[in-house]
């Protein structure tokens, strides 16, 4: 009986990649996670802006609503907060104007609720990706009127 060689054979015929070869590979995907990473991230900041605005609109809507049953808008010190629950002394309240709690901006951070505006009755702040009053680009102030 002749012994069975095969199983050496096919050993010496599957090589693995060599050091040299996964180092390329590593340096290749580094490259690429160095282009595609600050243009993703980008994505990310234009996206909570875009949320932002969306979300100020809709706590915009439900403000008005607000106006619309109780003849104005809520004081600075009831805050948005009175969309959702329903401030002591306030007729005609007929909420809660929110399906769910006031959210927070795309930062994490609560929205200002200022009365009266800038330009009007009121308005809605998101202080942007910085935190602070002002800016530019993603982290300038995020305003709704009304």
């Amino acid at each position: 009986m002749k012994p069975n060689n095969g199983s050496r054979t096919k050993r010496r015929g599957q090589q693995g990649f060599t050091l040299l070869e996964l180092l390329v590979v590593l340096l290749i995907i580094a490259l690429l996670a160095g282009y595609v990473g600050p243009k993703l991230f980008s994505q990310v900041d234009k996206a909570k802006v875009k949320s932002t605005e969306a979300q100020m609109k809709t706590l915009g809507d439900a403000a008005t609503q607000y106006r619309l049953d109780t003849g104005r808008y809520p004081t600075a010190d009831e805050g948005l907060d009175a969309l959702v629950a329903q401030p002591q002394g306030t007729d005609g309240w007929n909420g809660p104007y929110l399906a769910k709690a006031v959210p927070k901006d795309g930062w994490g951070r609560a929205y200002q609720w200022n009365v009266p505006g800038r330009d009007g009755e009121a308005e809605i702040v998101s202080l942007g990706r910085d935190g602070r009053v002002g800016g530019s680009g993603i982290d300038a102030d995020l305003v709704y009127g009304m």
